[in-house]
């Protein structure tokens, strides 16, 4: 992991300057929505929620021009369009996870259930196949690419710099839940379609479920050469695969199940330091 030297500002090297600008620039432009009751699949709520979506990237970068040297500015967008860091076994790791976990909370809900739950929605997208591509579009810009330029590209560095892989992963991932919340209040809000407020899905999502994903995430980011292209890609399977699918109830509260076990295998298997199998060490 990159290090500043010891030398370097408080401010520039605590992850707490960018939480602070993140969670502000998005609850700035998301609040007037929640407490106006503006639609957001419809002007000027449309605007307002997509222009929020964009506050963890713009605080990373803002962040890492004002504190980074020249070095620092030209690894960060590295770290983001450089296929290589990412090696062939961690492309299928990525790619799988989310499919994986959707096919085993299917058949756990089998085995519990006796059913097999409809998939209507990605009936209608296989039925369909040119709507998969602007719907792929929609899902990596509403999600994946703005927040990862913060969340991977730019936070977890700096709390991994204080704490151990899994402290990190953790903090990231109450604050992460915690950006996640005005959203659950707007109207036509997708994410609250997929996780109805204070439902059973809900509570497992964005609790040990979005914890499971942070881990797995800085995992993931860890064995990739702190690559954000492959944070970006992980998180866009991740909301993919809900979407596409749309698995009812209880079916979903499996998947998050699912994840969390691997989340837990991860830690036991490569250890809470690194979550790659190496000695902590620090590096400049």
């Amino acid at each position: 992991m990159h290090l500043r030297t010891a030398s370097a500002p408080d401010w520039q090297t605590s992850p707490w300057p960018y939480f602070i600008l993140a969670l502000g620039w998005s609850w700035l432009f998301w609040l007037p929505v929640v407490f106006t009751g503006m639609d957001i699949s419809v002007t000027p709520g449309i605007v307002l929620f997509i222009i929020g979506i964009f506050g963890p990237a713009v605080s990373g970068i803002l962040l890492t021009y004002l504190t980074g040297d020249q070095q620092e500015r030209r690894e960060y967008w590295s770290r983001l369009i450089s296929f290589t860091r990412i090696r062939p076994r961690w492309y299928a790791i990525i790619i799988l996870i989310a499919p994986v976990c959707s096919v085993l909370a299917i058949l756990t809900g089998f085995v519990i259930k006796g059913n097999i739950p409809s998939v209507d929605t990605a009936v209608s997208y296989v039925t369909h196949p040119l709507t998969i591509i602007p719907f792929a579009m929609v899902t990596m810009i509403y999600g994946p690419l703005p927040e990862e330029l913060g969340w991977r590209g730019y936070a977890l560095d700096r709390l991994q710099r204080k704490w151990n892989a899994l402290a990190a992963s953790l903090v990231l991932g109450v604050i992460w839940a915690v950006w996640h919340m005005p959203i659950f209040f707007m109207r036509s809000s997708l994410l609250s379609e997929v996780l109805p407020l204070w439902s059973t899905q809900f509570w497992v999502s964005m609790g040990p479920g979005m914890l499971a994903i942070a881990v797995v995430m800085t995992w993931i980011y860890n064995n990739t050469q702190r690559s954000t292209l492959a944070a970006i890609l992980f998180h866009f399977m991740m909301n993919f695969t809900l979407e596409f699918l749309r698995l009812p109830g209880d079916f979903k509260i499996y998947q998050f199940v699912w994840l969390t076990i691997i989340a837990i295998l991860v830690t036991l298997v490569y250890g809470p330091a690194t979550l790659t199998g190496k000695v902590r060490t620090l590096h400049r």
